[in-house]
């Protein structure tokens, strides 16, 4: 196995390669900004709001994926470069391949996020008492999970992906992009959907919720002391679960305290 470190790192090193890499994460850069620009022209400025939003399931796991490919594809972009410093020959193709399965595993996750709005939209027409004892919930549901030594697993193989680069170079060449990307997509779904949750509480479609995720995702994948942020995001959600009770505005998405997307 050292070996084969070995081996990839030299295959990573050359000025081609880091061209390569840099290219690679353009792209799911791009994506994500695409996504963005989509999301805010769409959704901005209405209220947060839970449940399905009024959409069919397959709409909403189109609007879905597009606010997973905003929020997840730039934390993502320095494992997809280093990915792409592995391949050689026709890189924009294969990485389009391996940035299409990661999404593929969050739009999967989107059917059990349908379900789960669908309920929260019923529970958002309950008396508020039965809205702000759901947000509590959530709130302590997803604090829990962070704190836990799975979110810890998970955090540490997208943090430190040189590990993920020797076992995807073991894959087959003709699935290799499709299982790298999935492989990934599982951790960082392993990794972040106790955040996601959270956008139960704050509205599925509450932009500025979603830019704040995405930065704490981004810094617990990225920043040097990228795991207590982490545990500092799982003690606030915890904080938040007993402070809701005195101040349900803290849910708009549960507990009908509206207030604007962006």
């Amino acid at each position: 196995r050292a070996r084969g470190a070995l081996h990839l790192v030299r295959l990573m090193s050359g000025p081609a390669t880091v061209r390569s890499g840099a290219a690679g994460a353009g792209l799911l850069l791009v994506v994500a900004a695409g996504a963005w620009v989509w999301l805010v022209s769409r959704w901005g400025g209405m209220p947060a709001t839970t449940g399905t939003m009024g959409l069919g399931l397959a709409a909403f796991l189109a609007a879905w994926t597009l606010m997973m490919a905003a929020m997840m594809l730039p934390a993502t972009a320095p494992v997809a470069a280093l990915y792409a410093r592995t391949i050689t020959g026709h890189r924009t193709s294969r990485m389009a391949v391996f940035t299409v399965a990661y999404l593929l595993v969050w739009a999967a996750a989107g059917l059990p996020a349908y379900a789960l709005a669908a309920g929260l939209g019923r529970v958002a027409r309950l008396p508020p008492a039965a809205g702000t004892a759901v947000a509590a919930a959530v709130f302590a549901i997803s604090g829990l999970y962070q704190l836990t030594p799975l979110k810890d697993r998970c955090l540490a193989k997208c943090r430190s992906p040189i590990g993920l680069m020797l076992r995807y170079a073991s894959y087959p060449r003709s699935s290799r992009d499709l299982r790298a990307g999935a492989h990934h997509g599982a951790f960082c779904l392993g990794c972040c959907w106790s955040l996601m949750l959270l956008l139960a509480a704050f509205g599925v479609m509450n932009l500025w919720a979603m830019l704040i995720l995405a930065a704490m995702i981004t810094a617990e994948k990225l920043a040097p002391l990228g795991r207590l942020v982490a545990r500092a995001v799982g003690t606030a959600s915890l904080v938040l679960a007993v402070a809701v009770i005195w101040v349900p505005a803290l849910a708009p998405g549960l507990t009908r305290s509206g207030m604007t997307g962006m």
